[in-house]
This record gives structure tokens, C-alpha cells and sequence, in this order.
């Protein structure tokens, strides 16, 4: 019954890997294998031997136990582990539905006004900054869309997008890696307990400016990057709440790691506070703007026969608008991703394949090699299956560099991260132009960021 649960997780995961040549979305894959794992564990639950204790992070004998006392270890594993899933999902969606928030009041659109060049190079250096710091605070995947939302803007030209498209990937990815709430994986890891959030930005936070700044300094003295552009003119499209709801939201998801700092309670509680009071703030602006909207109209006498049979507390509210915006395609995938990998650490298969690494090679190249495979394999199901593996300390250095690797090393090609596919999409970028032109800056700056930090530790 192994064999079956491992060749359902990998005809799953090629499933996943070729979700664009199978035109079917990926969480389908992942939550039929989820089902499928963990109804082979159900089946041969008679016949196991050993069990992994995640709690403990031991092997458990359970070869003199009972059918009922062995359907009771499942079920009490089984709601762990969801328990521990729901905890990172309601986070993300706590998160994603801050960031609807602000998107519906126009909040990004002010951070053009950051802009006032108009030459390439120096666009360049201003995007990167933009999407390093930006993805630390908002996820690397909704800072990626921002930017080249107000690329589309700025640049007319596809071809001249593409190129800043690509740079983005590399700095929104390196930003994620050194902030708990960057990128799903690094969120994992604090959330999980193996890293803190100051320990984490402490030793992370320069070997991913070092992975961010080699790469945009070599790309600036490359020929897309030369010249000037010409700056549109202003839209006028930004709502006058714009910028207050998006210091509001920004600061809100901030305070998310003091809250669990000063509480000590898990992440996505402060999470739900964040948004409850961005909410809160988003209702009264919204009943007020509506309110007043209401009001003008009738005195201006127009449409007085609809006005007069409408409430005047009848809004749209923006806190509805948003929930049905996030992505809960990925919230699902998440789900189907985490809890595959839990039913086959709960066979003790990741912890023995991790003891065997750990036998075979240094901890250090075999996280260096889970970084290089994280361009091709998706990266949460590396980490969910690496926090299996080892057995160390909470900001032990093995979390650290796990952190890092998994969140830059997927820059290296375009479907190795979440932020890389919705520049694919959003600017049709190809697999092999991004192969040929942004790879190799991306694996400059993956090993620049690494050899900093190895040396950092050694030290």
C-alpha cells in the first residue's frame, strides 16, 4: 500500500508539473491525490508497522496495536494535520483578502507616483527596490501582478515589458524569502515553529538584497534596459482613500509578526485582526462614500424615482467584493499539496528518505540542490516534505537556508514559482525566452545569495 500512496503522489505531481499542456487546473490533481493517499493510508492501515509522530518527530512501533486503536492514531493524525493546514490557509486567505481590500479602493495605483523618471535603467533599479520590499509585505506573487499592472502603464512597448517582467520574478522572489509572510513556503516555516520572524529577517535579509541586486546590476548595463521612454500622462483614476488604505493595509499585515511576538498566539489570529480592522475601515468609507453619493443625487433632483425607493444603507460592500475576488483555486491546491505530503510523512516515508540524505551528502548541497528543484517542482511540497526531514532546533540554520533556497531558487525559470507563471500569463512570456534571457541572471544571484549566507554561518 507505500508503493500505491508514493505512485499516487507522483502521477499527481505530473499532473500539477503539466498543467498547461493538460489545460486542467492544478488543484485538481492535488486534491484528487490528497483524497486518493490518504484513503490508501485507510486501507492499509492494518498493515503498517510504523508510524511517524509529527508532534514528537519520532517513529512510533504501532505493531501490537488494536484495529480500533489504529483507526483512532489515523483520525487524531489525520485532524493534526489538517489543523496545522487550515492554520496556513486561513492566514493566506486573511492576507489576500487585505490585498483585495486595497485593490478595491485604487490603493496600488498610488505607488505610481513613486515613479518620476523616464529612463530605463533607472526604472529599473526603482521597480526592483519596488517588488523587493513590496513582495516582503504582500506576498511575492500579488507584488509581481502590482508591478507589472503599473508597468503596463508606464511601458506601450510588450517587448520592453518583457524584459522588466523578467527582473521582477528574480526581486519578488528574493523579497519574499527573508520576511515570514513573503512567500507561502517561508510562511510555512514560521508558522510551523522552525523559524522566527527576527531571526529570519536578521540572517536573510542580505543575502536576498545580494540575490536581488546582482542580477538588476547586471542587467542594467544590458541593452533593454538603455534609454528612455516617454511617461504617460495622469489618468486621474486614483480614489482620494487610495493612499490611506494602502498604508492601512500594508501596516495591518506588518503588525501580523509583532502581534505574535507580544501574544504568542499563531499568526493567523493577528492575521484575522488585521483584516477585521482594514475592514472596518473599508465599510465606513465605503457606507460614507455611498452615503454622500446618495445625498448629492438627490439634490441635484437626478433619477428621483429610484433614488427615493433605494435605502441610502444599501452599498456594495467592499469587505464581500473582496472575498469573492481571492484566489481560491490556490487555497485549494495548498490544501491538496499539505495534506498529501502528511499522509506520506505519517508512513515515516519523508523522515527515512530524509535520513538517508542525510547520510549521503551535507545538508547544505542537498538544500541547494532542493532550491535548483524548486525551479521545476513546485516549492511547498519540497518544504512541507523538507520540515519533515530534519529534526532541528527552531532558527537552526538548515531552516534558515531552506527558506532561501526554496524561495529564490525558483526564479530560475519562469514555472518554478508562483509569481514567474503570472508573469508567463500576464505578459505571454515564453518558456524558453525567459530560459535563455533571465535564467542565468537568476542563477547568479541564487548562488551569490547562498555563498553569503554559507560564509555568514560559517563565521
Amino acid at each position: 500500500m507505500e508503493l500505491f500512496i508514493v505512485f499516487v503522489f507522483i502521477l499527481g505531481y505530473l499532473g500539477i508539473t503539466l498543467e498547461h499542456s493538460l489545460k486542467v487546473d492544478k488543484l485538481v490533481p492535488s486534491l484528487l491525490m490528497m483524497a486518493f493517499a490518504w484513503a490508501g493510508v485507510s486501507l492499509g492501515l492494518d498493515d503498517f508497522t510504523m508510524w511517524f509522530d509529527s508532534a514528537g518527530h519520532q517513529l512510533l512501533d504501532i505493531t501490537g496495536m488494536g484495529n480500533d486503536e489504529r483507526m483512532h492514531l489515523m483520525e487524531e493524525t489525520l485532524l493534526h494535520h489538517f489543523g496545522k493546514t487550515s492554520e496556513i490557509l486561513i492566514f493566506l486567505i486573511g492576507a489576500m483578502t487585505i490585498v483585495e481590500i486595497i485593490d478595491h479602493f485604487h490603493g496600488f495605483s498610488a505607488i505610481k507616483g513613486f515613479i518620476k523618471t523616464n529612463k530605463k535603467r533607472t526604472l529599473l533599479w526603482i521597480v526592483a527596490f519596488l517588488a523587493f520590499v513590496l513582495s516582503a509585505i504582500i506576498d511575492n506573487l500579488t507584488a509581481t501582478i502590482v508591478l507589472i499592472t503599473i508597468l503596463r502603464k508606464l511601458l506601450s512597448n510588450s517587448e520592453d515589458r518583457i524584459w522588466f517582467a523578467g527582473l521582477i520574478v528574480i526581486c519578488a522572489n528574493a523579497g519574499g524569502a527573508w520576511s515570514p509572510i513573503g512567500d507561502v513556503t517561508t510562511t510555512m516555516l514560521w508558522m510551523g515553529n522552525k523559524v522566527t520572524a527576527l531571526k529570519l529577517m536578521e540572517f536573510l535579509l542580505i543575502p536576498s538584497l545580494i540575490c536581488m541586486i546582482i542580477p538588476t546590476l547586471i542587467a542594467s548595463f544590458m541593452k533593454p534596459f538603455q534609454g528612455n521612454f516617454e511617461l504617460p500622462e495622469e489618468d486621474g483614476v486614483t480614489n482620494s482613500k487610495a493612499s490611506m488604505m494602502l498604508y492601512l493595509g500594508l501596516a495591518m499585515i506588518v503588525f501580523v509578526p509583532i502581534f505574535k511576538t507580544i501574544f504568542h498566539l499563531p499568526p493567523y489570529v493577528g492575521m484575522m485582526l488585521s483584516l477585521g480592522v482594514v475592514a472596518l475601515f473599508a465599510e465606513t468609507i465605503s457606507v460614507r462614500q455611498f452615503k454622500m453619493t446618495y445625498v448629492g443625487n438627490v439634490n441635484n433632483g437626478k433619477n428621483s424615482d429610484k433614488i427615493a425607493e433605494k435605502p441610502a444603507e444599501h452599498h456594495e460592500s467592499p469587505t464581500f467584493r473582496a472575498l469573492t475576488k481571492i484566489e481560491m483555486p490556490s487555497i485549494l491546491f495548498f490544501l491538496g499539496i499539505l495534506m498529501t505530503v502528511a499522509a506520506l510523512e505519517s508512513l515515516g516515508l519523508v523522515f527515512n528518505f530524509g535520513q538517508s540524505v542525510q547520510n549521503s551528502m551535507h545538508d547544505d548541497v542537498f538544500v541547494m540542490l532542493l532550491g535548483a528543484g524548486s525551479a521545476v517542482i513546485d516549492n511547498v511540497p519540497l518544504v512541507a516534505a523538507s520540515m519533515g526531514m530534519f529534526n532541528a532546533p527552531i532558527d537552526d540554520h538548515i531552516w534558515q537556508f531552506i527558506a532561501y533556497s526554496a524561495g529564490t531558487g525558483g526564479s530560475m525559470l519562469i514555472i518554478g514559482s508562483a509569481a514567474g507563471v503570472v508573469a508567463m500569463g500576464m505578459e505571454k512570456i515564453s518558456f524558453f525566452w525567459y530560459l535563455k534571457n533571465i535564467s542565468w541572471l537568476a542563477l547568479i544571484g541564487y548562488l551569490g545569495g547562498a555563498g553569503f549566507y554559507l560564509l555568514e554561518r560559517a563565521l
